[in-house]
């Protein structure tokens, strides 16, 4: 109870609006139906006539849901008051009346405002009296609207604070609002606005809070219990000590009230009266926290971040989440559940929660670039007390934990802290598109040595004297002639280097900047805008990449070069029903159909697919094709010492990339192997097309990307090494010497070509060397006989 205030001014005011209300009073019941302007001059007040009688509209907060790409499952709810608002058919009459019986019993014949209630409230409260509210429905909707429509802090405070001036407020809001709406469009807003207590606001969220129903299903004891909720949730909370007694009596109050007002029989009062009440409420969980499934929340993170991105919805990442957490939006998000399952199924059959490492599996859909999984083998919490410290010694000393079991970090899709990890060879396809785009075939020949001498400056790791760059490739007997289709089905790093100086390191830089490839490093952005064309070792995947980014970046090949930006969402709906088009498909052509089909061509070649328009040899992830049983293509990775490991396969609809890696050590000394990514990213692929037609990919228009301007090679069969090496070098053709074949030619003559026949203009012509012709073997005599 609030004491009598004994200062003069305060008293002489308070007589002032006492005075004031009773002059209203008497207007409105002698003229209902007369305008408000009227019935203050009536009532001698001009002050009450200077008061706006238009109520802003503001709807109360609403909660956004966030469903599957199915548009059923749920997947989340973000809310800063948990509320949803239904209209009143979907509200149980029972409850209907039990807000009436325990709020306004006059509901249905004032004016918005209890005359009597109200002016012996007024002058009881003025006078010391135990403190009365005598406020209508409607009145309470009043109130609750100013304090939503407010736009600061003190406009909340005078919405919610009890004094006279904002009680006689409330009533001429009130009475203009009867005015406007009928009865139950004030009862459908009262019930869709009003708080219930443990973070429930609105009947739709106190059913599922209390009773995990929807409005609709409530009984008689059960719809009296959340009516007598409103008035104080906190203090008659049915879930605590202190409130629970008082719960149950004014529960009881309400139903005897709803009796009284004949809306439920004798027998129906003394049955819901008998009913036990629960002491539980169950807070509906908020944001990606609590994702219906865990897994989902690497997913639902990857939305949340892109939301917040995202100008639509505010100037300001605050602004953003205000919206996203206030405006009823429906999401339907990109989340395939079968994809999401086959690749979280696949993660977890390799490593469990508890393993140092990270495997990553991301999958998007080419053409649209919707994300259709994410997941990883960690759970998606904020509990990461309990985490091991982490493997990095510096960080462990400081007492960083580890991202296992528990993080939140966006492993798979970059963003805060991640950055990125070192993919290794899967870089190699933005090399061999910029190559097909500047008219290097893929039949382009390069003859290639196990280390080959670059014309960059040495990057600090692989000097071969002179302060260049010195890349090798994997193993010592890997070098030859090589074109596209074999060497990037065996990974040659001695062909893409050079591939890539002769190019440009500049335009391979910007395919991949096309591609959709960030640069969250620092020093990396650095080099991608100012120093790209000095950048050797990119064509090898030194930069950073999540699986996220390189899905992304495959997918761009199988929608015929047509890049998409990542998107988590497919349809966002407002309150009023309204359909966004934020999200939707944000497409560009990246690079031509041709150069993107030419691509593909080549890169069936590492995953045991087989090329339409060349030839194959050297598969780093030869069983893929087979296990999943459609025309697929891909890359491995691998990088310096085997710190990550990587395999992306795409098929026409669907394209998925797995990174191994160590989030928290990134530079750590052990070795990492494809044994646990590459079955669990082709074996996701396999689950995700089961069932699925299996389409072919697409030729480009004609052979030139493929073969180039072709040239006859000249023979050069028992010539010396020296007229065979002119005669190719003056057809135009770059000339080497091969390896020793055997051949009818004497020794150290040439004995041909490697190819022969033909083969690109300017292509590389190995010169083999004879080893002489096999000499015939004698026959041994046999034994004579006599």
């Amino acid at each position: 109870m609030r004491g009598r205030d004994h200062h003069f001014v305060t008293n002489v005011s308070s007589l002032l609006v006492c005075g004031l209300l009773a002059g209203v009073a008497v207007a409105a019941a002698a003229f209902p139906a007369v305008g408000m302007s009227g019935l203050a001059a009536k009532a001698g007040s001009e002050a009450f006539a200077s008061l706006p009688s238009q109520l802003k509209q503001a709807t109360a907060p609403q909660l956004t849901r966030v469903f599957a790409a199915d548009n059923k499952t749920p997947i989340a709810v973000f809310y800063d008051e948990f509320r949803s608002d239904v209209p009143l058919k979907d509200i149980a009459l029972t409850m209907q009346n039990a807000i009436v019986a325990a709020e306004d019993h006059q509901f249905f014949k004032h004016n918005g405002v209890d005359l009597k209630g109200s002016v012996r409230a007024l002058v009881n409260n003025n006078n010391g009296g135990d403190k009365q509210g005598a406020s209508t429905l409607t009145m309470q909707l009043v109130k609750m609207s100013l304090a939503y429509s407010a736009t600061s802090p003190q406009e909340v405070v005078d919405a919610t604070e009890d004094t006279p001036t904002r009680k006689v407020t409330e009533m001429k809001y009130a009475m203009q609002l009867e005015k406007e709406l009928t009865k139950p469009q004030i009862l459908e807003r009262y019930l869709n606005a009003a708080p219930f207590g443990n973070g429930s606001y609105g009947i739709y969220a106190a059913s599922q809070v209390y009773f995990k129903k929807t409005p609709k299903d409530l009984s008689v004891a059960e719809a009296a219990l959340l009516a007598s909720m409103v008035k104080a949730p906190s203090g008659f909370d049915p879930t605590t000590t202190r409130g629970y007694p008082k719960a149950l009596e004014r529960r009881n109050w309400v139903i005897g009230n709803m009796r009284d007002l004949a809306y439920i029989t004798p027998e129906q009062a003394t049955a819901a009266t008998k009913v036990k009440l629960a002491r539980t409420a169950q807070r509906a969980g908020n944001g990606c926290a609590a994702v219906k499934a865990n897994n989902w929340g690497f997913f639902c993170d990857y939305f949340y971040r892109w939301w917040l991105s995202r100008p639509e919805f505010g100037q300001t990442p605050y602004d953003r989440e205000r919206r996203l957490k206030s405006g009823g939006y429906r999401i339907q998000s990109s989340l395939d559940i079968k994809a999401q399952k086959a690749a979280r199924k696949n993660v977890a059959d390799r490593l469990g929660t508890d393993d140092r490492d990270a495997l990553l599996i991301a999958a998007v859909q080419p053409g649209t670039g919707r994300v259709r999984a994410l997941a990883a083998n960690r759970r998606y919490s904020l509990d990461t007390e309990k985490n091991e410290w982490s493997s990095d010694p510096k960080k462990a000393a400081k007492k960083v934990r580890a991202t296992y079991p528990n993080t939140t970090n966006p492993l798979l899709s970059g963003g805060g802290d991640i950055k990125g990890y070192q993919a290794g060879s899967v870089f190699k396809m933005f090399t061999m598109v910029a190559a097909l785009e500047n008219g290097y075939p893929l039949a382009y020949p390069i003859n290639t040595t196990y280390r080959y001498k670059s014309g960059y400056r040495d990057n600090g790791q692989a000097s071969c004297g002179g302060g260049y760059w010195c890349p090798t490739n994997a193993a010592k007997g890997e070098q030859g002639s090589f074109n596209m289709w074999t060497g990037f089905g065996a990974s040659v790093n001695t062909y893409f280097v050079p591939l890539e100086e002769s190019v440009g390191a500049e335009k391979v830089v910007d395919v991949a900047q096309r591609f959709g490839v960030q640069f969250r490093e620092p020093t990396e952005l650095d080099m991608a805008t100012k120093h790209a064309k000095d950048w050797g070792a990119f064509t090898l995947g030194v930069s950073a990449s999540t699986p996220l980014d390189m899905a992304n970046a495959y997918a761009t090949l199988a929608a015929d070069g047509k890049y998409c930006a990542p998107t988590p969402v497919q349809q966002i709906t407002t309150l009023k029903g309204e359909k966004l088009d934020v999200g939707k498909p944000h497409c560009r052509q990246a690079t031509k159909p041709d150069v993107a089909r030419a691509a593909i061509d080549a890169a069936r070649c590492p995953v045991g697919d087989y090329a339409q328009l060349g030839s194959c040899s050297g598969r780093t992830a030869g069983s893929a094709r087979g296990i999943i049983g459609h025309p697929i293509f891909g890359k491995t990775g691998t990088t310096d010492h085997d710190k990550t490991a990587s395999l992306i396969i795409s098929t026409t609809s669907i394209t998925v990339a797995g990174y191994l890696v160590n989030p928290d050590y990134q530079n750590h000394p052990y070795r990492l192997s494809h044994d646990n990514v590459n079955p669990a990213v082709w074996e996701t692929v396999r689950d995700i097309m089961k069932g699925k037609p299996k389409d072919q990919f697409k030729k480009p228009s004609g052979n030139k990307i493929a073969e180039g301007e072709q040239r006859s090679i000249p023979d050069v069969e028992c010539l010396s090494v020296a007229a065979a090496t002119s005669k190719v070098k003056n057809a135009g053709f770059t000339v080497g010497v091969g390896t020793e074949v055997a051949s009818s030619c004497p020794k150290g003559q040439a004995a041909g070509t490697a190819p022969d026949g033909r083969t690109i203009k300017g292509g590389f012509v190995s010169i083999q060397i004879s080893q002489g012709p096999d000499k015939p073997k004698k026959d041994k005599a046999k034994p004579g006989g006599g």
